[in-house]
């Protein structure tokens, strides 16, 4: 017996058993730290190769998902496969074709981890029929997790990428959004888009951190791109509560309702996956708002406000640039 083997294999199993269970079953935890670094090297090593090409960075998602999904059953084969060659008797050859190899070591586990059934080889011993059956139930486990895993994050990339269309059909920009809601007299329609994308982005920031491996799903599509259309909702909202006179503004609360929704999905993000620009992205103008005829406070009120807001505003301008966007101005 080759305790080294033994003890390389029974650390690459436990590598693998809390990084794959912290990723697919810890939703307060995030992905696991193999993972997140997994993710992290891919996306930046994209980033420096594509720059800002948007088709190539489109791969980022599927790549990672198959590096990550690719090193979880590496892992775990091999880690299995070191166990059962730590013990020179583990296997017994039913064809009697000699020693048994290091192929054949691989070729075993293999079978069992995938569940195929018996093939030229058995285990010698209670110990290692034990073995044989921890292998095969660790095997049927986490494929059923890593199954469930991407299914759930294919799911919540459909309902990113339909908070993203929601929010481009109220507009693509601020002064935009806030327009559309002015009838020349009061604003109305904007109460349930409000309410509504603030549920959707509560959501979305729960699936974020349950699965970090959204923030790098990147689309060709601008409009499509949630990271663009949170920051041109913020900056809508900023105008219609320090923009906009008091009692033209629509319903205080739905408002505030809105930009906590905003706040706590920057919240989430801010550190793990993005950093506050270095600088403040361009204000808001209101003399668009004035065309329209929209009541509105002064410059200077609302210069105040956007000076209050400044590191509001520069965390949404990282996460804007994090996804290699332009700022939705």
């Amino acid at each position: 017996m080759d305790p080294v083997y033994l003890a390389l294999g029974a650390l690459l199993l436990a590598i693998t058993v809390v990084d794959l269970t912290w990723t697919t079953l810890w939703v307060e935890g995030g992905a696991g730290p193999l993972t997140s670094r997994l993710m992290s090297w891919t996306w930046r090593a994209l980033r420096s190769i594509a720059g800002r090409n948007s088709r190539i960075l489109s791969l980022a998602g599927p790549l990672i998902f198959a590096i990550s999904l690719g090193t979880w059953i590496a892992l775990l084969w091999g880690g299995w496969t070191l166990v059962f060659a730590g013990a020179e008797d583990a296997l017994v050859d039913t064809l009697d074709r000699g020693p048994v190899s290091w192929i054949d070591h691989a070729y075993f586990t293999g079978y069992a981890i995938f569940t195929l059934g018996n093939g030229d080889f058995v285990p010698r011993g209670d110990v290692w029929q034990l073995a044989t059956v921890l292998t095969t139930a660790s095997g049927m486990l986490f494929v059923t997790l890593i199954v469930t895993y991407v299914l759930s994050v294919l799911d919540a990339v459909t309902q990113k990428r339909s908070f993203a269309i929601g929010v481009s059909g109220l507009g693509t920009q601020s002064t935009e959004i806030v327009r559309g809601g002015w009838t020349d007299e009061e604003f109305r329609g904007l109460d349930l888009p409000l309410n509504t994308y603030a549920s959707q982005l509560n959501s979305l920031t729960s699936n974020h951190k349950a699965y970090p491996i959204l923030h790098y799903f990147h689309t060709t599509q601008a409009d499509h791109a949630p990271v663009g259309r949170i920051a041109a909702l913020d900056e809508a909202l900023t105008l219609l509560r320090f923009g906009v006179s008091g009692p033209d503004r629509p319903n205080d609360v739905l408002i505030e309702n809105a930009r906590s929704s905003v706040g706590n999905y920057l919240d989430i993000l801010d550190g793990a996956f993005i950093e506050a620009a270095d600088r403040s992205p361009p204000s808001p103008e209101l003399d668009h708002l004035r065309d329209a005829g929209v009541p509105t406070v002064s410059d200077e009120e609302f210069a105040a406000a956007i000076e209050e807001l400044d590191e509001r505003r520069r965390t949404l301008l990282g996460l804007v640039e994090s996804d290699a966007r332009e700022w939705p101005s």
